[in-house]
């Protein structure tokens, strides 16, 4: 199986990817933990990457065809892998056997965003305003790409009130069920 998790900053997508991968003994592909370590290996900030990557293609390439190829080597090796990236299930829509959109209210993603990164809620509400609007336009210029159409998802989850297990169990569920039903 290859499973995408897709949704915007914060709103769950790596913590619920480990558990569902680790759960599913699945490989787990993270892009942004590739995104994050481009960035730490740079010295700039995730925003000033995404900023760096609207002018320049070869980063969001890149790291997209290392995803791909990834992917790729997983089916081709019988094995089962998660995919955590904000377009996954754009973007390998017709590899995946399930592709999932994780999403919440903004301000709860800027509250677990400011934990996360240990910067005050104002500062994470306007990174997540300046990734966001990073991701819309870049997404569409390079790919087409809407992100805002999540019709094209399985399944999609309010994330809001839910703990990282519960939303890998829900996810587990489902994928269970579907697979019996198919």
């Amino acid at each position: 199986m290859i499973i995408t998790i897709s949704g915007p900053p914060g709103s769950g997508k790596t913590s619920v990817a480990r558990l569902v991968a680790r759960h599913l003994s699945a490989d787990l592909i993270s892009a942004g933990s590739f995104f994050r370590k481009i960035a730490s290996d740079i010295g700039i900030s995730v925003v000033e990457l995404n900023r760096k990557a609207e002018s320049d293609f070869s980063i969001d390439s890149k790291l997209d065809s290392e995803i791909l190829r990834m992917v790729l080597e997983a089916r081709d090796e019988n094995r089962n892998v998660i995919v955590e990236s904000h377009i996954a299930g754009w973007l390998l829509r017709e590899y995946s056997t399930f592709s999932i959109y994780l999403n919440a209210p903004v301000q709860e993603r800027a509250r677990r965003i400011s934990i996360r990164d240990k910067i005050s809620f104002n500062e994470a509400l306007l990174e997540i305003f300046r990734r966001e609007f990073s991701h819309y336009t870049r997404f569409m210029h390079y790919y087409g790409i809407d992100i805002t159409d999540i019709s094209l998802f399985d399944l999609s989850i309010n994330t809001k009130s839910m703990k990282p297990e519960e939303i890998a169990s829900l996810i587990e569920n489902f994928i269970s069920l579907s697979l019996k039903t198919a």
